[in-house]
């Protein structure tokens, strides 16, 4: 099964890749977004280590109950023939109504079929007042005029 773009990426492509990943992570489905992972894919996600399709899948349930309210924004930070380095901010709150910002970075490595084989991410929490909140669209994809991250100064 082929997820296109594939590599190798251009920064036109690469771009692309990033932003149907933000799609399909601010869905919240986590069978929707493991789907773009192969079946044996590795993952650090801060100091949690996951492989495999089935396992991520578990992971993002586990997550989305946890950080409810979710948005995130991906942003590309370069790319070179079949890998993607990307910057990330999410918000979120926890079942106790605390709102964070969550930063990070991802590095991640595709197959020929453009399926994510290896994913290493590293998150960094900072809790905010909902009034420090930047991310206020309806839960789901994020409109396009909607600022990146870059725009945001973030």
């Amino acid at each position: 099964m082929a997820r296109p773009p594939l590599p190798p990426f251009t920064l036109e492509t690469a771009t692309l890749k990033v932003r149907l990943a933000e799609d399909a992570w601010n869905s919240r489905d986590p069978v929707r977004v493991a789907q773009a992972y192969t079946v044996d894919s590795r993952w650090r996600n801060r100091a949690e280590f996951v492989q495999g399709r089935e396992a991520i899948e578990t992971f993002l349930a586990r997550k989305w109950q946890r950080e409810r309210e979710y948005r995130l924004i991906k942003e590309i930070w370069g790319c070179r023939e079949n890998r993607i380095a990307v910057r990330f901010a999410y918000e979120w709150h926890d079942e106790a109504g605390t709102w964070f910002r969550s930063y990070g970075n991802e590095n991640w490595e595709f197959d020929e079929h453009g399926l994510m084989r290896v994913r290493h991410a590293s998150i960094n929490d900072l809790p905010i007042a909902e009034f420090e909140r930047k991310f206020h669209w309806p839960q789901g994809r994020r409109p396009d005029d909607h600022p990146s991250l870059s725009d945001l100064g973030m």
